[in-house]
């Protein structure tokens, strides 16, 4: 699946595909304006992935202290200013689709 193909299921579709990775449901959701259910599996995520998308997710929100924090957690540096939600969610898509 490429990542045009994830964003339009998520725009279009009313559940995520079974055969996501829970990085990619995070993603899905974010994506699809399920901000609370991407954020519950999240952080849910022990490992630096849950960090990162974690971090993610506080940054969509505008709590960019809080996503300071889960970026450090993955050992991620916070996104320049310039980077928009957008582009950071497609970097990540494009990440976790080739895992």
């Amino acid at each position: 699946m490429t990542t045009k193909e994830f964003a339009q299921s998520a725009a279009n579709d009313s559940e995520a595909p079974a055969s996501l990775s829970p990085e990619l449901q995070v993603l899905w959701l974010s994506k699809a304006g399920r901000w609370h259910e991407a954020h519950d599996i999240a952080q849910d995520l022990p490992d630096p992935h849950g960090a990162w998308l974690h971090g993610h997710l506080h940054r969509e929100e505008g709590d960019h202290w809080n996503a300071s924090y889960w970026y450090q957690r993955a050992n991620q540096p916070d996104p320049p200013k310039s980077l928009t939600i957008e582009e950071e969610w497609e970097q990540l898509a494009a990440h976790f689709l080739a895992q």
